[in-house]
């Protein structure tokens, strides 16, 4: 390769060196923001579901509570009530895709049907017939409840694989980012080898200039 051909492919090696490397960190760093936001979405809604699974197992102590302590523990039960129907409607908004709203219906209709047992109940509660209270939370309540929390597991153990698997998805974009950072960085290595090269040359070829020139002087 002569001389003039070397210094060409360094300038453009070296137009180019900085482009790819910019090039590559942008796509890197884009691909990480990517992923890191979903992270953030697939915890926030992991969060949401073990919320949801905490309210329904809170609630149904405090129903089982009221029941045997004649009505003193009702109003906290209802807090926790509207505690579960808040994170229900956190759930409706944030939940998109088929298989979250899919548990959260089914954990919608199973609330709905306790809450209509538990309106028999209290009334039962009422009219002091706790046998017949006893009868309903140790019967069909409480196989609400577990429905209730099987469901709410279900959809807390979805939540935890899928954040799972946007974590890895973040350490892969991350991983690659670094390779090819790596790879950018060794064509910088290679880009300053054939400047120092051609450096080396055009040095040689100007000292050899300059003599050729003092031997054309004396004579």
């Amino acid at each position: 390769m002569t001389i003039r051909a070397k210094l060409y492919a360094a300038i453009v090696l070296t137009i180019l060196g900085p482009l790819a490397t910019t090039a590559v960190a942008l796509h890197g760093m884009s691909q990480m923001g990517d992923r890191f936001d979903e992270v953030q979405e697939r915890t926030q809604h992991e969060s949401i579901a073990r919320e949801l699974k905490f309210a329904v197992t809170d609630m149904n102590g405090w129903q089982t509570a009221y029941g045997y302590d004649n009505g003193r523990s009702r109003p906290i039960f209802e807090r926790s009530v509207q505690t579960l129907r808040e994170d229900l409607r956190r759930a409706t908004a944030t939940f998109s895709d088929p298989r979250e709203q899919a548990l959260l219906r089914e954990l919608k209709q199973d609330f709905a049907a306790f809450m209509a047992i538990d309106v028999v109940a209290y009334r039962a509660l009422r009219r002091g017939d706790e046998e017949r209270v006893r009868d309903l939370f140790l019967g069909p309540e409480i196989a609400r409840f577990s429905a209730m929390a099987d469901t709410a597991d279900r959809l807390a153990t979805y939540q935890a694989s899928r954040a799972a698997a946007s974590k890895r998805d973040f350490d892969d974009a991350r991983d690659d980012a670094r390779k090819r950072l790596i790879t950018v960085a060794l064509g910088a290595g290679i880009v300053i080898v054939l400047l120092l090269i051609t450096a080396s040359d055009v040095a040689r070829m100007a000292l050899e200039g300059e003599r050729h020139a003092r031997a054309r002087a004396d004579d």
